[in-house]
């Protein structure tokens, strides 16, 4: 059929690598699928049905060829290499199986075996889809200024080094460049995870996938695109997601020593007595029956049974997890960083502090008259003072005469008075000084974190009012939980100054902070942390990918979190419940804990049933008992994981503690069974 499709007579050309692309996501899938649903077949043809045998036989080998087709090639390219895999022992197993009339033995295990290959495959789907997740924040085409002042389209891969460049009211920036005319506010949260947007002037860089705010720049290309902050990003993002882990490279390896000494071992069972004179037929039979009572079933389905059960739990109650592997580190943690804009806290500036200063001013009527003048301006701090009077039921008054000053606040007309709202700098224009009282008020406010904006009218200072960004409310008792767990250290890391990061870390608890960090900083705080332990990375946006990818675990924030974040982490907490953490790692905990009570009974049945081969010699029906109902039992363990039990229970308890008056830090709960 490929031989067809890339015929030179095709009329549709484009065909072939739609049709390999589509085949290269769901092709391992449905041959899973088409396994089990030609096993079921075989097992109902035969045990209800009563089929004449060439059916049942029929219906079992399109089975093995739907499972076993995929391994079969894998395990002939890997042994032209010189390597043997697993894949060929799943292969030969079934083959052994159906020679001794096991045809259900070898399509179960043919079955078991293409799903967890085809899960592994979706796995790795991640990383192309978070590279291109990063790629896509920036702009293809950038506005070139030629000497002249002229003004032409260009691809971003075409600007060079000293290129100018106009950036228009709400477009993203297309390199990493210099301003050298204009002064705009540009959102940076996602890059750099500050809150509010930062004010850019002649002179200031910007960075390649920021968003300007209401004004016109002019800049001076810095970087090329491939050079660009963006870029580097993703170069960290492919370089941190193409190590292996110490499980898989230990897996790599124990794969092959055990398909060898299984086969070798089969092989002398069956060859050696026959050269010593015994007969050929039970010899034979005994090797048969020891490829069957060996090959791994349970030991196979003991990792992703439980796995698979734990990840269906998380996925009810708002985690999602986009492996095993994921889920299973996440009970080793010791570690656990934070992103503050948007991890800890909400994520968007909020209205906090009303300071009336003027004699007769109230809190009611100072948000009023700050309210109404920010009305009709368009900067994000506006937004938060008119959502902040909303909230009150304080109505606005109407405004005119807006006028605004970059980096000194806007004044505007209300009911006859010029109302002005704004730094020391914008009071200082409109004939005023704020008194030593005020500063320390406001240096009382910012040592807290929080941006100050004074009001003024034609008659003097009227108060100040202070917005920030707000700590989410159960961020200080998750960080309790946490600890109670036994998590040994919770760190702060963000982009934001170190004033506002020490207020908010202290408000929450954590006992680490590390502010003023660019995304290469905090991918460097990471690998740091990791040589006191392993740490998982909670976070929400792009300037949180290097570290997330780079951190043993990554844990995004999956309602207000970006493309990037999501695609690269490990974990989305779905709910933006910070909530969830606590409970994945309790379940990672009790899936640890079923998944090695599954091996070592899985083990133990094979030890069991080996030796018992080899001695005493025992016939294949009383082999395949023994290994079916080790897997059902396996199976059943396992399944365990898909109701909340003690996890539920120790959630609730902890709650009722936290009412009745929580323990201090530190303080260990009974962990979840």
């Amino acid at each position: 059929m490929a031989a067809i499709v890339s015929s030179p007579a095709s009329s549709e050309p484009e065909a072939t690598p739609a049709l390999a692309a589509w085949f290269e996501r769901w092709g391992l899938a449905i041959a899973a699928a088409g396994c089990w649903v030609f096993a079921a077949a075989g097992l109902l043809a035969d045990l209800l049905l009563n089929a004449p045998q060439p059916v049942v036989i029929a219906l079992f080998a399109a089975s093995y060829l739907a499972g076993g087709t995929m391994a079969a090639r894998v395990a002939i390219a890997d042994l032209l290499r010189g390597h043997v895999n697993v894949d060929l022992l799943m292969v030969v197993a079934a083959i052994g199986a159906a020679t001794i009339g096991g045809w259900a033995e070898g399509a179960l295990l043919l079955a078991l075996f293409s799903t967890s290959t085809a899960l592994e495959h979706h796995a790795l789907e991640r990383t192309r889809n978070a590279v291109r997740a990063l790629m896509e924040l920036a702009p293809d085409t950038a506005t070139l200024l030629d000497a002249v002042g002229g003004q032409r389209t260009v691809r971003v891969e075409d600007l060079a080094l000293g290129d100018r460049i106009l950036i228009r009211p709400g477009d993203r920036v297309p390199t990493d460049a210099r301003v050298v005319v204009g002064h705009s506010s540009l959102d940076q949260s996602a890059l750099t995870g500050e809150s509010i947007p930062v004010t850019k002037k002649p002179g200031d860089a910007i960075f390649a996938a920021t968003i300007n705010g209401q004004g016109a720049l002019e800049a001076e290309v810095t970087a090329v695109s491939t050079q660009s902050t963006l870029a580097k990003i993703v170069q960290m993002v492919e370089a941190a997601q193409a190590e292996k882990s110490d499980a898989e490279r230990f897996s790599d390896r124990f794969e092959g020593r055990y398909a060898v000494g299984v086969m070798v071992t089969a092989a002398l069972v069956g060859i050696v007595p026959i050269l010593f004179g015994a007969e050929a037929g039970p010899s034979i039979y005994r090797a048969m029956t020891l490829l069957v009572v060996a090959s791994p079933c349970a030991l196979v389905i003991s990792t992703p049974a439980a796995t698979l059960s734990a990840l269906a739990n998380a996925a009810r109650n708002g985690v999602l997890v986009k492996g095993g592997s994921h889920l299973e580190r996440l009970g080793q943690i010791e570690i656990v960083a934070f992103d503050k804009t948007g991890t800890l806290t909400v994520g968007e500036p909020s209205l906090t502090d009303v300071v009336p200063l003027a004699e007769g001013m109230t809190d009611d009527h100072l948000i009023s008259l700050v309210a109404s003048a920010e009305q009709l301006s368009e900067h994000p701090l506006a937004h938060a003072l008119i959502v902040g009077a909303e909230e009150r039921g304080i109505a606005l008054q109407p405004a005119r005469d807006l006028v605004s000053t970059t980096g000194a606040g806007i004044r505007a007309t209300i009911g006859g008075s010029v109302i002005g709202v704004g730094n020391e700098l914008l009071v200082n224009a409109m004939g005023f000084d704020l008194t030593p009282e005020m500063r320390t008020r406001m240096d009382a406010l910012r040592a807290q974190g929080k941006t100050v904006m004074v009001a003024a009218s034609d008659h003097g200072v009227l108060g100040m009012v202070a917005v920030a960004d707000t700590i989410r409310p159960e961020a200080h008792t998750i960080v309790k939980r946490l600890k109670a767990m036994g998590i040994a250290h919770t760190v702060m890391l963000t982009g934001d100054s170190g004033t506002v990061a020490r207020a908010i870390a202290a408000e929450v608890g954590v006992d680490e902070v590390k502010a003023d960090l660019l995304p290469g900083h905090k991918l460097d705080a990471i690998r740091e942390l990791q040589q006191r332990g392993s740490v998982a990375m909670v976070g929400d946006g792009v300037n949180d990918a290097p570290a997330l990818a780079t951190a043993d675990l990554g844990i995004a924030m999956g309602g207000g979190g970006t493309d990037v974040a999501l695609e690269t982490a490990d974990i989305v907490l779905m709910r933006d419940d910070l909530g969830r953490v606590p409970f994945a790692i309790a379940l990672s905990r009790r899936m640890r804990r079923t998944i090695r009570i599954n091996l070592a009974f899985a083990l133990g049945v094979i030890v069991v049933l080996v030796l018992s081969t080899l001695t005493v010699g025992i016939p294949l029906p009383l082999g395949v008992l023994g290994h079916e109902g080790s897997t059902i039992i396996v199976v059943l363990l396992s399944l365990r994981l898909l109701v909340n039990g003690a996890d539920a229970t120790a959630e609730r308890r902890w709650a009722q503690r936290e009412m009745s008056g929580a323990p201090p830090d530190g303080t260990r709960l009974p962990e979840p069974a």
